[in-house]
């Protein structure tokens, strides 16, 4: 299969996992600011929204222009990190969110994926920025998103996530 044919399908299929995935945030978002959630990193926050759709448009432009195949084995990496996404959705339940928010008095969560890492969800990401694009041969989209989304989470994301966990340990304990 010719890349430029699978990457519309790809783009819309990711257009609706990402919409499904910003009503869940919004509802466990409200979910966690009744309960009192604090948020933190909410300065940084659109630059993930700036990453994101950019990465989209890139791999669909790149992607329509290859002339060559799709790379099988980078989209059955991309598809095989759907699971993990889900089981790190799943694990967190109400507090799973695109946002940092910490709400008082819940439950830390240690169990499934966070046994093994304590940021997985991030791992997902940084894989699917690189498989999802190189599948249809959007190798500068893959490089630069996987730049970008590199710096924001070494620099900016995780550091803040780390903070507000730390604060939440000191108020539970």
């Amino acid at each position: 299969m010719k890349a430029a044919k699978l990457t519309p399908y790809l783009v819309t299929a990711l257009i609706a996992q990402r919409l499904l995935e910003v009503r869940r945030a919004r509802q466990n978002e409200a979910w966690a600011r009744e309960g009192g959630a604090t948020e933190y990193g909410r300065e940084h926050y659109p630059l993930f929204f700036v990453l994101h759709p950019a990465w989209l448009l890139g791999f669909w432009v790149e992607g329509r222009a290859n002339k060559g195949e799709v790379r099988w084995g980078w989209l059955l990496t991309a598809l095989a990190l759907q699971p993990l996404r889900y089981w790190i959705m799943h694990t967190l339940g109400k507090q799973w969110n695109t946002r940092i928010l910490i709400v008082p008095n819940a439950e830390r969560v240690t169990g499934g994926p966070f046994r093994y890492l304590k940021h997985p969800n991030y791992m997902v990401v940084v894989a699917e920025l690189l498989s999802v694009p190189l599948s249809v041969g959007a190798t500068r989209t893959a490089f630069w998103a996987s730049l970008l989304n590199a710096a924001l989470l070494l620099l900016i994301r995780i550091p803040a996530e780390n903070r507000a966990l730390k604060d939440y340990e000191r108020q539970t304990s």
